[in-house]
């Protein structure tokens, strides 16, 4: 595969810039700019060097299917007029790129600055055994002290192998359960109307939302089975997707139903479990679509359909003393609104991003709090601190921090954020948000 950058020539007379935007134009601009400032100078060994580092979750080795992530790095030491990255075929992997391409610049233990170049590949293997990641070419046109070279930067080998699954059941070789090796799972689960107010011959639609880190859609289980006594099910189409993000893929699957109650009885829906891979933790665990039933609410029970019995002269009277006597003792009381905080779904996956240092997983997830809890994220907006390390995390995660910025401090972050908040005038006065909207590019499977 042969990936192709916009020219790159310090003697044109117009710079050609006009397609290129955000980070990719600031590249283009750094490369031309050193190009133009930088003395011509012959090329020494070690001037020109590109290495492929796999990121490997807690140093073991994966298991086929699992994502495993290729840091491209290259330092140069020259002046640099074109560029091309020649991928290897890849033929026993699924692979992804994460993100465009990012240039800087970077300081060399003798002092001197030299041009850095990354990029972040994210690779699947296949199958079980030892494979080995051909060379990547990065070629380069340069200055060579004032004569115009094509130099290919060539890196190392990369032994790759996959282990073999050792564990008592599981595994990517079984076709039963589904394998699913991910950072984090997530199940959501909606209906419409409430279960528990179908009658008989009455119809609810279900969906159900399966979101896995660190995989791409095509690897998420097929539709479940939901079937029981009393109940006639009719499955509707399932939405795949993946969404890119900088620290890897995020697959979504989307699955519907279609569900008629078809006896008077009650009927309960026993929980589905689907069991996957930590990658993060190397264990296996399970997720749940949540158990419900369905009927058995206040609109199928008849006896509450009854009209009630008028209540006695007594009894009025009574109730009535016992209020007039609880407001008495609450005047002069007043209480402030209700506490602000987290769910509990979305803290644990804060706390379980911010563990594992992933930057772009915690802005994610404060993504979608901030979408289903505005008024709480509106008062985070209004602390000043927290406004500060939103910032930072945003420069953090796309790439935009300074040299020598330090990392926003995750759990520290996600402590503070975690504690409950009342609401009160800061929340009107707020700022306007400045989380940017956290998903990435959406491929649809």
């Amino acid at each position: 595969m042969v990936i192709h950058f916009d020219v790159l020539r310090p003697d044109a007379k117009t710079l050609p810039l006009s397609r290129r935007t955000g980070r990719g134009a600031l590249a283009a601009f750094l490369l031309i700019l050193l190009a133009l400032v930088s003395p011509a100078r012959a090329i020494e060994p070690g001037d020109l060097t590109l290495t492929v580092t796999p990121d490997l979750a807690g140093g073991a080795q994966p298991y086929a299917r699992e994502m495993v992530l290729l840091r491209l790095r290259g330092v140069y030491r020259t002046q640099i007029l074109l560029e091309e990255v020649r991928q290897p075929a890849l033929v026993n992997f699924s692979w992804t790129q994460l993100g465009r391409d990012h240039w800087g610049r970077t300081r060399l233990p003798d002092g001197q600055m030299a041009l850095e170049f990354e990029r972040t590949i994210a690779v699947f293997p296949q199958h079980t055994g030892t494979f080995t990641i051909d060379p990547f070419i990065h070629r380069l046109t340069i200055n060579d002290n004032g004569e115009r070279k094509q130099i290919d930067v060539r890196s190392e080998p990369v032994p790759f192998p996959v282990a073999a699954w050792t564990g008592a059941s599981g595994g990517p070789d079984t076709a039963e359960p589904w394998w699913l090796p991910a950072r984090d799972v997530s199940i959501a689960d909606s209906w419409d109307p409430d279960p528990e107010t179908l009658n008989k011959g009455d119809t609810a639609r279900r969906i159900v939302t399966l979101e896995a880190q660190g995989m791409l859609a095509e690897g998420l289980p097929p539709r479940p089975v939901m079937r029981t006594r009393g109940i006639i099910t009719f499955a509707g189409p399932v939405k795949r997707e993946t969404i890119i993000t900088p620290s890897g893929p995020v697959a979504r699957a989307t699955y519907q139903w279609d569900i008629k109650k078809g006896v008077s009885e009650v009927i309960p829906l026993d929980a589905i479990k689907i069991p996957w891979f930590d990658t993060l933790t190397r264990t296996l665990r399970e997720a749940e679509i949540p158990a419900r039933q369905i009927g058995g609410g206040l609109a199928d029970r008849e006896e509450d359909l009854k009209a009630a019995a008028p209540a006695s002269w007594p009894a009025l009277a009574a109730a009535a003393l016992a209020a007039f006597g609880l407001g008495l003792a609450l005047i002069g009381f007043r209480t402030g609104p209700a506490r602000l905080r987290l769910d509990r779904g979305q803290a644990r996956a804060l706390r379980l991003a911010a563990a594992a240092g992933d930057a772009a997983a915690v802005r994610a997830t404060l993504g979608r709090a901030a979408q289903a809890q505005p008024d709480l994220a509106a008062l985070w907006k209004g602390e000043p601190d927290l406004a500060r390390d939103f910032a930072a995390l945003d420069r953090q995660v796309f790439g935009q921090a300074s040299v020598g910025e330090s990392p926003v401090d995750l759990p520290d972050l996600v402590r503070r954020l975690a504690r409950p908040r009342r609401p009160g005038p800061s929340a009107v006065l707020a700022p306007e948000p400045r989380l940017a909207p956290l998903d990435g590019p959406v491929a649809q499977a």
